[in-house]
């Protein structure tokens, strides 16, 4: 492997509230999901957030998500498929004024929380969200949850379709991602997660949490810029990897 992508979610508060440490992680990853506005983040600090990953040179995409500030995104909502379509179009079109504004641009989209679990399960949620980034600028890639309904939709709508692990969740036998509650769904140890990304990186596979190994090609690995763990797990990923002779780029820049 060349090289592999480190991202994480950003811009993540709203208003006077703050949600992790954007400026640190900013120091550490190569892609940033900035949020738009809809789960969380607004103008504001989608602004300054793209502002700041220009000037670290870190690449920035768009990570729409439910309108659920209450719930952090992270609460199924009962929207149509077409609803979701139009929903990620406009969180897009918001991020890329914003991405412009800031003198940046938005290289890739990548849903977020309870949005993309859902379009990691079921196809015709996964084809509203391809079709919306298709339509609003087809030359944007799309990042999606490995082993999930989201490749083959983003493939099936033409778009540039990249696979991502995560460092700070466990995998199921099925390749899919423990639901949070669940025992084993979070990595707090930032050097066990570190432990685990090479492993998988260095396997080409997604390794469930009974050891199972379910082959995959591997362009990125997510640290959810919200946990209490984020800057130390992103900073422990990070030396894990260049220690193991694995160069950190952006999948998409």
């Amino acid at each position: 492997m060349a090289s592999v992508d480190l991202n994480s979610d950003l811009g993540e508060g709203f208003g006077a509230y703050a949600c992790g440490d954007d400026a640190a992680m900013l120091a550490i990853v190569t892609s940033a999901n900035v949020a738009c506005g809809m789960h969380a983040g607004d103008p504001e600090i989608m602004a300054e957030t793209f502002e700041r990953a220009k000037a670290n040179g870190v690449a920035v995409g768009a990570h729409p998500g439910f309108p659920d500030l209450w719930g952090f995104g992270r609460r199924r909502m009962p929207f149509t498929a077409p609803e979701i379509e139009r929903l990620v179009a406009y969180q897009i079109g918001a991020a890329e004024a914003l991405a412009a504004y800031a003198g940046h641009r938005i290289a890739y989209v990548k849903a977020h929380g309870a949005l993309a679990n859902l379009a990691a399960a079921e196809r015709d949620v996964a084809d509203a969200i391809a079709r919306a980034v298709r339509a609003v600028d087809r030359d944007l890639a799309l990042l999606a949850i490995a082993l999930t309904a989201q490749v083959p939709a983003g493939e099936a709508a033409g778009l540039e379709v990249h696979q991502e692990i995560f460092a700070d969740r466990g995998y199921a036998e099925d390749g899919q991602l423990i639901a949070r509650g669940r025992p084993g769904a979070m990595i707090d140890g930032a050097e066990e997660a570190a432990g685990r990304v090479l492993a998988m990186v260095e396997a080409g596979a997604i390794v469930t949490a009974q050891g199972t190994h379910l082959p995959t090609p591997i362009r990125s690995v997510c640290v959810h810029g919200d946990s209490a763990h984020a800057v130390a797990t992103a900073r422990a990923v990070r030396d894990r990897l260049e220690g193991a002779g694995i160069r950190l780029a952006p999948f998409r820049a």
